[in-house]
């Protein structure tokens, strides 16, 4: 069978999810014979679409067959999209719901659909763990990602359903790395009102910045004020950064998110290889890690050095 060649195109090579959903993507390619393209667009909108636009217009024996796209932009490129699928080519949208997927199934034979994380649920667990590791009640500082994201909004609204009333969220933005997370966290320490507040957990919308969060703090505290006993929560729980640093104890908990390229994949290969029509849309499941017993049963392990330990940590 010839190969079928696809073209993975995500947001970022700087996060840990994303480097999970390339690491996925290529060991889906080489067990299904999938000649595999990624590009990374390093959060600029503009230049994916100038990506995807290149690649749909060039010769045919270049040309993708399939597209999957984690977009940077919350239109999801509906103009992009078209051009695409009056190529031939089937496209898939990665994290996102575009509406403009109902009427390109009317209008073009090749596949398109979107698979997406349930934002929703992903922050309905957090709000569970919240509750979980604070049943008593306290104040929390929440780091969550850009205000635009469709993510960070579903993921704040699904956690304000589940987290107990006794709970207060005080909420930072950051760009979902660590490095943007830790320079939240400075600037607000830096706030006249953070010097009288006393925080009983630092949750964050992704494992990375809730490790940039805790490197704020000991910046700025070292070992005093007792900031190591904290519960430090995260989201993606990958297998070589999140579920690693529950281990190691640098954070409590976190939600592993699948990695939604390599999903997407699998039925574009489907697709294009025989009958089956997919779905126009499909949720996959997250699920917190570790359990909600463990969480209940949570007592601090964190090394006191911790900034010495994250320069020298193998992540």
């Amino acid at each position: 069978m010839e190969k079928l060649r696809c073209l993975v195109a995500l947001p970022t090579a700087d996060t840990e999810y994303q480097i999970e959903q390339s690491t996925d993507a290529q060991s889906v390619a080489k067990q299904l014979n999938i000649e595999l393209e990624i590009v990374y667009a390093d959060n600029d909108a503009v230049a994916q679409s100038l990506q995807l636009l290149q690649a749909i217009q060039s010769s045919t024996e270049r040309r993708p067959e399939a597209i999957i796209v984690e977009p940077v932009g919350v239109s999801a490129m509906p103009r992009v999209a078209q051009a695409a699928c009056e190529a031939g080519i089937a496209w898939a949208v990665l994290n996102n719901q575009p509406d403009y997927i109902p009427e390109l199934r009317k209008l073009f034979a090749a596949p398109s659909f979107s698979v997406g994380s349930d934002q929703h649920e992903i922050g309905r667990i957090q709000g569970r763990q919240f509750s979980t590791l604070l049943p008593s009640g306290g104040t929390i500082l929440y780091i969550h990602g850009p205000s635009q994201s469709i993510a960070a909004r579903q993921r704040i609204a699904g956690m304000h359903e589940t987290k107990l009333p006794n709970l207060d969220v005080k909420f930072l933005a950051a760009q979902w790395t660590r490095e943007s997370a830790t320079r939240s966290v400075r600037n607000w320490l830096t706030l006249t009102a953070t010097r009288q507040m006393r925080i009983a957990l630092v949750g964050a919308q992704s494992d990375a910045m809730a490790l940039g969060a805790r490197l704020a703090l000991e910046e700025n505290y070292g070992t005093s004020r007792g900031w190591h006993d904290l519960p430090f929560t995260g989201c993606d729980g990958t297998r070589n950064a999140g579920h690693h640093w529950i281990r190691d104890g640098y954070l409590t908990a976190t939600i592993t998110i699948p990695p939604n390229a390599s999903v997407a994949m699998e039925m574009c290969h489907k697709a294009l290889r025989g009958d089956y029509a997919p779905p126009e849309y499909t949720l996959t499941v997250p699920e917190t890690y570790p359990s909600f017993e463990s969480l209940k049963n949570f007592h601090a392990r964190v090394p006191r050095n911790f900034a010495w330990h994250l320069s020298h940590a193998n992540f």
